[in-house]
């Protein structure tokens, strides 16, 4: 069966449902394809509060924030396909797709990619041990509690100390089970104070830094799990039934690399520009697919922002002229064309964070087709990428006038520097520290010293 669009959204979590949603109240068909049997993405299994503060200027629970993005969709009249998987393209803007009905040939104007993050699992951190059930991520975990009701054990061992890993001692909490050790293999815990003092006090759960899992014990159950402190090398069992892998987000990438997109080398996104357009003209990115990972309001926020630049794609009387720049426009570089880039940066040899550059991933420089003219935006260590990976002059700001990045290691002072072709463009002190396990938040006005036809803007710390 073929059927035809003018917008294909490919999942159905809080960027797709919102980009889905603006692009059907301007009068687009708009097909969203999930592959889960609801849609609503992650946010559908967290039942705890703090979704929708950004996006929609209110809190509530995961389940009616998924709830309330997927009627918004809808209602504005698009169209939502649960149950339905993107296997693969069968054109440029042509996607294959599998149901419980049947095959389905997805011919579209224009494809906007919305496809998320998943945590690493035991095995992508390879932790050696038995292999009993009882190891979750944080989402199997939420899946197995809220979705299906389903019971844990009685004493948890949480891997990592972002604010997932929260939301996963939370769930646990739900399900009866006590979190008894927090571990993180950084220096300091990566989630915000906001999280780790009511954590550790309220729910009195301890957290122990510069530490990490290095085996797991028990056959037909968990027993226990061997703790290493990274600073003295010493080891100590702790008894648990119970382990939670949380973070460590990896880009559900599959399908834009199949696509042959240029891939970022330190997320392994696909590389984008302010406007969210990916090396394949008519192909859109959004979400954590582009960022692994932020919170659900920010991804939410990309699919609102995507919505004016597809429309401008459709509209163009052809592909080129989607993707001219006006020239006199240049002046606004800062918020016209915020920055962009990956954790080494289009071009650069700096080294990811995932090791050599696979099939697909920008290298040399050469960003070239919808991405003639545009400007790569480089992130120097502590920093593992950057997003936006490329800046097009006169194209608008990025989602939230943001520049995301990626740190790899804790910083109390946060001395950011800005600087293209061996100059200094910007430097400022912000007020929020470099924590790794979060995003690190650059306003995109510190670009407003770039030159519009010069090199490769580069972000570092003082």
């Amino acid at each position: 069966m073929r059927l035809t669009t003018d917008v294909a959204v490919v999942g159905g979590g809080p960027s797709g449902l919102t980009a889905a949603a603006g692009l059907a109240a301007a009068g687009l068909r708009v097909l969203v394809l999930d592959r889960e049997r609801e849609a609503g993405g992650i946010p559908r299994h967290s039942d705890h509060t703090g979704y929708g503060l950004r996006d929609l200027r209110t809190l509530m629970t995961g389940p009616a924030y998924a709830r309330l993005l997927a009627n918004r969709a809808l209602e504005a009249g698009a169209l939502v396909r649960t149950s339905a998987m993107v296997t693969g393209w069968a054109g440029q803007r042509v996607l294959d797709v599998t149901t419980p009905e049947g095959r389905l040939r997805v011919d579209a104007r224009a494809v906007v990619l919305a496809t998320g993050a998943r945590e690493r699992p035991r095995t992508a951190r390879m932790v050696p041990g038995d292999r009993p059930p009882g190891v979750l991520t944080t989402g199997q975990l939420q899946n197995v509690v809220h979705l299906h009701r389903g019971r844990v054990g009685t004493r948890a061992v949480v891997v990592g100390a972002e604010p997932v890993s929260w939301s996963a001692v939370l769930t646990l909490r739900e399900a009866g089970c006590r979190t008894v050790l927090m571990t993180s293999e950084h220096a300091r815990a990566e989630s915000y104070a906001a999280f780790s003092v009511p954590g550790r006090a309220g729910l009195r759960v301890p957290v122990a830094t510069a530490t990490r899992v290095v085996r797991i014990n028990g056959r037909d159950a968990v027993e226990s799990v061997e703790v290493e402190d990274l600073r003295t090398g010493e080891r100590r069992t702790v008894p648990c039934d119970t382990v939670v892998f949380t973070g460590g987000w990896v880009p559900d990438n599959e399908l834009a690399r199949a696509a042959g997109l240029a891939m970022d080398p330190g997320s392994r996104s696909p590389l984008v520009d302010n406007t969210l357009t990916t090396s394949r003209l008519g192909v859109f990115a959004v979400g954590n697919l582009v960022h692994p990972v932020d919170t659900a309001d920010v991804a939410a926020l990309d699919g609102r922002h995507v919505v004016r630049h597809v429309q401008t794609y459709l509209a163009a009387p052809s592909p080129a002229a989607s993707r001219t720049v006006d020239q006199s426009a240049a002046r606004d570089l800062p918020d016209a064309a915020p920055p962009s880039g990956s954790g080494t940066g289009p071009g650069t040899s700096t080294g990811g964070a995932h090791g050599d550059d696979e099939p697909g991933d920008a290298g040399g420089g050469e960003t070239g087709g919808t991405f003639a003219g545009a400007i790569p935006l480089r992130a120097e260590a502590p920093f593992r990428w950057v997003f936006p990976g490329l800046i097009r002059p006169g194209a608008g700001a990025p989602p939230r006038r943001r520049i995301l990045l990626w740190p790899a290691e804790h910083r109390p002072i946060a001395r950011v520097v800005v600087t293209q072709d061996g100059r200094e463009i910007a430097r400022r002190t912000l007020p929020w520290p470099v924590s790794p396990g979060r995003v690190f938040r650059v306003p995109s006005s510190m670009l407003s010293g770039a030159d519009p036809r010069g090199g490769a803007i580069t972000i570092s710390l003082a």
